[in-house]
């Protein structure tokens, strides 16, 4: 659906439905609805609040939280003052919180006690006191810097809608900066892209401070004038029950999310989904068995995406009207372009892996306060390079093959981790895996496999290596095979593999 405005800026789009649809529920929050023209009274109150506070232009804002009606009550508040607002998972260590804050300097802090412990924890060592704003809730709290930070100034200011700081960062934080241009781009698309209309409801229990949660569940949804329905953290048993009242009809998340839905399935009783009509995954790699096992679970094809935090929102996305039956991550969407091998060579033909390259109007405007890492991420004529690894297929459809500092390298061939957990995945009893590379003394690399089980199961290793031989050429099979209890995730559910690379260190 096309908003009948060209917006320039992201507090628009709630503006606009607030004039049009004022009663339609926007946002179901812990047992409450909070309708469209509610939200932007919200918004407004809060912008004066910000005023109090003396917030404004080029000023950066850290939202310590999960997600709440106050999180989104924030972010279009900022929008509406040129604030920049830097959302932050409250689960993160204080030390992971520290360098984040350090790095941004923030003129305020802001934290969501009301539906997150770890937040009020946060707050409490902020010496953060209540807003007493009552558009923010009681139970938001707040902590100004002691000194007040400079102010970011000239046409930046205007065009960055949030800061999000990658996961996993180590060293020198990066803060991606994220333009209203490419937010309110893909809003439109990925609405588009699931035929989203005002009565859909999606489910929302990706982080905001995550791209995948901002772009395409937020932004998406509310371009819409659809429903939003809001979790503070993912838990399998809530997903279930809305889809059941009110009836929740746009499943998305990462795939270690599907992943413990299925683990929790009850074989026992149908599925009550009246309502579900689009599931969709995207942050990570598609396994093929989980594609299979989800479909059968949620009678719905499972759509794939393939997006990164420094393009705002999703570069390719499968077909809604022709779903794939295979684990590809979709098409270009709408203004990307895409080049795969060296960007001083042709773009490598169909079938050939290669780094990719995209450009588009989702494009980062870089790394704050870093500009060596922004020239090496953006290249000459815009293009960015994603540090992912792909191939297209003859009709345009793109392949991840795996990340390429991910990539192994063992007696000289090429291994590529997620083929090998495609193959580990679909083995009984496996409930995911994470393949890894361990450098030996002569510089040659083995392939190592951690491997989590279903509840209840005991693996067999010599039967799953007996089978691996069977499914993949010697240099791809692992040394090792070693269960571990839980494989370690962002808090957003990516796999993380540099703790298990630190285990074997």
């Amino acid at each position: 659906m096309t908003l009948p405005l060209a917006p320039q800026a992201i507090h628009e789009i709630p503006a606009y439905w607030a004039g049009k649809t004022p009663d339609a529920i926007c946002i179901y929050d812990s047992g409450d609805t909070v309708s469209y023209g509610e939200l932007w009274q919200r918004i407004e109150r809060a912008a004066q609040w910000l005023d109090a506070q003396g917030a404004g232009p080029g000023d950066r804002l850290l939202m310590v939280g999960e997600n709440c009606i106050e999180m989104v009550v924030v972010l279009f508040a900022c929008s509406l003052r040129q604030v920049w607002p830097i959302g932050v998972n409250a689960r993160l260590s204080p030390r992971e919180l520290q360098t984040i804050q350090e790095h941004a300097r923030p003129i305020l802090s802001v934290y969501t006690a009301r539906v997150s412990a770890a937040a009020k924890e946060h707050a409490q060592q902020a010496g953060a006191v209540p807003a007493n704003c009552p558009a923010l809730g009681a139970d938001l709290l707040y902590a100004l810097a002691p000194a007040r930070p400079q102010a970011e100034t000239g046409p930046l200011v205007a065009q960055v809608a949030s800061l999000i700081y990658t996961s996993g960062t180590t060293g020198a934080p990066k803060g991606v900066m994220v333009s209203h241009r490419g937010l309110l781009h893909f809003a439109r698309i990925s609405a588009d892209s699931r035929s989203l209309s005002q009565q859909d409801i999606a489910f929302a229990a990706l982080p905001l401070s995550h791209i995948f949660g901002l772009a395409t569940v937020l932004m998406a949804t509310l371009h819409a004038g659809a429903s939003l329905y809001l979790r503070a953290q993912f838990k399998a048993e809530d997903v279930f029950e809305a889809l059941e009242s009110p009836g929740v009809s746009i499943l998305q998340g990462v795939p270690t999310m599907f992943t413990r839905l299925l683990a929790i399935q009850d074989t026992d009783r149908p599925l009550q989904a009246p309502k579900l009509r689009y599931v969709y995954t995207g942050g990570a790699p598609l396994d093929p068995t989980l594609k299979r096992e989800v479909e059968a679970r949620f009678g719905q094809p499972l759509h794939h995406g393939y997006g990164i935090t420094e393009y705002a929102g999703s570069l390719f996305i499968t077909r809604e009207q022709t779903p794939r039956a295979d684990s590809s991550a979709g098409y270009a969407v709408e203004g990307v372009e895409l080049h795969i091998g060296p960007l001083d060579e042709p773009s490598r033909p169909a079938g050939e892996r290669g780094d990719i390259h995209v450009r588009g109007p989702g494009v980062m405007l870089g790394y704050y306060r870093n500009p060596e890492q922004t020239d090496e991420a953006i290249r000459p004529g815009g293009w960015l390079a994603t540090g992912d690894i792909g191939y297209l297929e003859a009709d345009g459809a793109l392949f991840i093959a795996g990340r390429s500092k991910d990539l192994i390298i063992r007696s000289g061939f090429n291994v590529y981790p997620i083929e090998v957990e495609a193959v580990i995945n679909a083995f009984p009893g496996v409930r995911q895996s994470a393949v890894v590379g361990r450098t030996l003394a002569d510089r040659n690399e083995e392939v190592i496999a951690f491997v989590e089980c279903l509840p209840g199961i005991t693996l067999d290793i010599d039967k799953l290596h007996e089978y691996l031989r069977g499914q993949l050429a010697p240099y791809k099979r692992p040394a090792r095979i070693l269960t571990i209890d839980s494989i370690p995730t962002t808090v957003s559910g990516k796999i993380q593999k540099q703790p298990l690379k630190a285990q074997l260190a």
